[in-house]
């Protein structure tokens, strides 16, 4: 019991519940010790927002929790939320299902409640594992929609370091050298700039750096 104590005594998000807490530290150790995660930690809002970055594995959503300090309500493909062994995991992260058949409204519905409730929806845009060297993608356009709809900003980071990139399983368990590098906001009035998307791809992919991404004119 002490043990538990302690565990829940280190920086880490509030679930709103025992299990989920110290799930969450432990990842967070687990992160830090066997993929020496790197990151300055993402300077979420206070209020509700959208935590978007890029996909190499599925290590990255491990990652993105253990670079904030508050519970991040994942957008996941249904296959995935279905996973032996693993949905017990998802429904106490509360993890939002989404059907990649093209279904996609409920899912839609159920992250713009979770905005007006305040909390944090995070997403890859990409829509799938999208290695850096593989051609370029659009990102998806509901992450802009949701934003606009729900007034929020959109919180950009990058993922580098995973080894065992374009795995979901392997790159979890293999250590890494992992950082989540913060990319910057962009506000609900910008998202439904064409080219400030534009700007987020190539920022995701490492094609632009933080700072440039920032610039209005990009460069």
């Amino acid at each position: 019991m002490m043990a538990f104590r302690r565990l829940l005594r280190r920086p880490g998000a509030d679930w709103g519940s025992l299990a989920a807490n110290v799930i969450d530290r432990l990842m967070r150790s687990y992160c830090r010790h066997v993929h020496h995660l790197d990151t300055p930690g993402l300077d979420l809002p206070d209020g509700p927002c959208i935590v978007v970055s890029n996909h190499v594995s599925g290590l990255d959503p491990f990652l993105l929790i253990a670079a904030t300090d508050r519970p991040l309500r994942f957008i996941i493909a249904k296959e995935e939320y279905e996973r032996f062994g693993l949905t017990w995991l998802f429904r106490l992260a509360r993890c939002i299902p989404v059907d990649r058949s093209g279904r996609v409204e409920s899912a839609f519905r159920e992250a713009l409640r979770a905005l007006r409730n305040g909390e944090v929806v995070a997403l890859f845009p990409h829509g799938k594992i999208h290695l850096d060297e593989e051609p370029d993608k659009p990102l998806k356009r509901g992450v802009f929609r949701l934003a606009e709809l729900a007034k929020v900003p959109i919180v950009a980071a990058r993922i580098t370091g995973v080894r065992a990139q374009g795995s979901v399983v392997k790159a979890v368990f293999v250590a890494s050298h992992s950082r989540v590098t913060p990319l910057g906001r962009i506000s609900f009035e910008q998202a439904g700039d064409p080219a400030l998307r534009q700007r987020l791809g190539h920022a995701l992919l490492g094609k632009l750096d933080a700072e440039s991404f920032q610039r209005p004119n990009g460069h």
